[in-house]
């Protein structure tokens, strides 16, 4: 399925109705243009910070009719942000968003790992690792080439075939006005996928997403009323449902402590996610920072548990990204580099 018109939905922050982000929205809009593509930013999706902070219905309202609208091929999310589950009882109540789905791309990353699970729960395969404002709108003279291609791979099938590495990895970004538009990320050499522990090949449909949006389904230390909402609306998936899969796991842009980390991998360890799965995908932490702390963390806290656990994946915070598909098949091989998905 080639895509022809996509929907950019505000689902977290409303940062793209911000003016000093202007200039990027602009560069995304042009390079989504050039590949030939129809664009829309769906009612609220410009409305700004404040306005979809203190109206997550409005939020939930665009989700909806992106995918009622039948032009739209693809649901792109403008950027995460930290309270998209403040959606759920405009979507799950009277099973609005049941109603509303069908079939289409849906592609996010950071807080939207809520809305992926969302998704999940209606049955929908969705692709996890790039949003617009932080990969379309890329403020380099182009996209990052290892994101463009996956990006463009899928907008041209509908589907990843398979994933490799990438050879580079870039330092974040600390200024992102006008004056950094066309000047290149700092980019370093990439070692690779690791295996750490088990079986260097292994199978199963991938799900997961962001480590700390993940926490808040079980904490409330972000906000009061995370797992009450979580819960009321069944969002995790019950443990059953993670029989033979594999789990994807990243952080964010936060750099959570490694005394937090590893109280995140407990509260999934807790849950019993870890006796269920077939194996664990990790990917690069953020400009590469805590890399070797979380790797002790893992192998520290998963060491009798009977799966594979793969590190550093160029998915999520860590630049560049590729996509990962939730709910097809997928083959992971470490001795070959690769990540191959059957559609």
């Amino acid at each position: 399925m080639k895509v022809k018109k996509i929907g950019i939905v505000s689902l977290s922050s409303g940062i793209l109705g911000e003016d000093f982000i202007q200039h990027e929205v602009r560069l995304g809009k042009e390079r989504l243009e050039k590949m030939g593509l129809d664009l829309v930013f769906l009612p609220h999706a410009l409305k700004g910070m404040d306005y979809l902070q203190n109206h997550p219905q409005a939020r939930a309202q665009d989700l909806l009719e992106a995918f009622q609208d039948d032009s739209i091929d693809m649901v792109l999310c403008a950027i995460g942000g930290e309270d998209t589950y403040r959606l759920l009882p405009y979507l799950f109540e009277k099973n609005e968003l049941k109603e509303a789905v069908q079939e289409k791309i849906f592609l996010g990353f950071s807080d939207t790992t809520i809305n992926h699970l969302m998704l999940h729960k209606l049955g929908l395969k969705t692709f996890y690792g790039q949003a617009f404002l932080p990969d379309v709108c890329e403020l380099a003279k182009d996209m990052l080439p290892y994101t463009e291609s996956y990006f463009k791979e899928l907008i041209e099938t509908g589907t990843i075939k398979e994933i490799r590495p990438s050879k580079v990895w870039y330092q974040e970004r600390q200024d992102f006005s006008e004056k950094s538009l066309g000047q290149a990320m700092e980019s370093y050499p990439d070692t690779g996928f690791e295996l750490l522990k088990g079986p260097g090949k292994f199978r199963g449909k991938i799900l997961g997403g962001c480590i700390e949006a993940i926490y808040t389904i079980f904490d409330n230390s972000r906000y009061e009323d995370t797992v009450d909402l979580c819960e009321k609306y069944q969002l995790f998936p019950k443990l059953e449902d993670w029989k033979g899969k594999i789990l994807l796991l990243e952080t964010s842009e936060e750099k959570s402590q490694p005394a937090l980390y590893r109280k995140m991998v407990r509260a999934l360890k807790d849950y019993g996610l870890f006796d269920q799965v077939q194996g664990v995908l990790v990917g690069k932490p953020q400009d590469k920072v805590y890399y070797e702390d979380y790797k002790k963390i893992l192998l520290e806290e998963l060491q009798d548990k009977d799966l594979s656990l793969v590190y550093n994946i160029n998915v999520g915070h860590a630049t560049p990204r590729c996509i990962v598909p939730f709910g097809l098949e997928a083959e992971v091989d470490v001795k070959d580099q690769v990540i191959r998905f059957e559609s």
